[in-house]
């Protein structure tokens, strides 16, 4: 791969990063907000519930694709971003401009998601 795209991939991953930092600490005031809410009756405590759970859900979600983008761009310092953890063949093209922090080609996802792991 060469330099233009690495670059390219670099200032796509560091856009989302802080797009999801953004939307973290967002989704941490909402439950910190949650959390701190007066709640006078079971229909008040059941929706707080709701929304506590989802918006936790989400936040975990967010966290994990944050942690793939910090080692995607720890790879790109290294030289080895766009290669297969699995394999060790580079990662599709089509497949990194879709999800530029993807860890495993096409191949070997489909095999990671067959196995279940």
């Amino acid at each position: 791969m060469n330099m233009k795209k690495y670059h390219l991939y670099k200032e796509m991953l560091l856009m989302r990063k802080a797009e999801l930092e953004k939307i973290l600490n967002s989704l941490s005031d909402e439950i910190k907000d949650i959390n701190k809410c007066e709640i006078n009756d079971e229909a008040d405590f059941a929706a707080a519930s709701m929304d506590s759970g989802r918006d936790y859900q989400i936040y975990i979600n967010q966290k994990k694709e944050l942690e793939e983008i910090n080692d995607a761009l720890k790879k790109i310092d290294e030289g080895t971003f766009g290669i297969c953890e699995m394999c060790e063949d580079p990662i599709q093209e089509a497949r990194l401009k879709i999800k530029p922090y993807a860890k495993y080609c096409i191949i070997c996802r489909e095999i990671i998601e067959k196995e279940g792991k």
